[in-house]
């Protein structure tokens, strides 16, 4: 399994920005993808991931990021708005096969990384 994850860049507080991710090399439909992001110092956080049609978030995205998937491009895209300074961070793109998790260690594909920053 191959993932490219693109779209990040700077915006201002309360901005949007869509990030995607790039699936290749299994069949899509058999994974899952999640969407983890680490800010400088800390540690990779679980920000959103989707099975199917299920979708699921961390409380502090919730109602502002939306993770959807394209089955016909083999892609998945993060659709963050109203976007804070604490949403700066590089976000990674990863997949499994087996079950929806908000651990990172559960995941055994992760794409290169696309830097979000916010200003405020």
């Amino acid at each position: 399994v191959q993932l490219q994850a693109s779209g990040g860049g700077v915006v201002q507080a309360g901005g949007s920005l869509r990030l995607s991710c790039a699936f290749s090399g299994r069949t899509f439909s058999a994974y899952i993808i999640g969407w983890f992001r680490q800010a400088p110092g800390k540690e990779r956080d679980f920000v959103a991931a989707s099975r199917w049609s299920a979708t699921y978030y961390a409380d502090s995205v919730k109602g502002r990021f939306t993770i959807s998937r394209d089955a016909d491009k083999n892609m998945v895209y993060l659709q963050m708005n109203s976007l804070k300074p604490e949403d700066t961070a590089v976000y990674y793109c990863a997949a499994n096969p087996r079950l929806v998790t908000a651990s990172a260690h559960e995941y055994d594909y992760w794409g290169q990384g696309t830097e979000v920053t916010v200003s405020s």
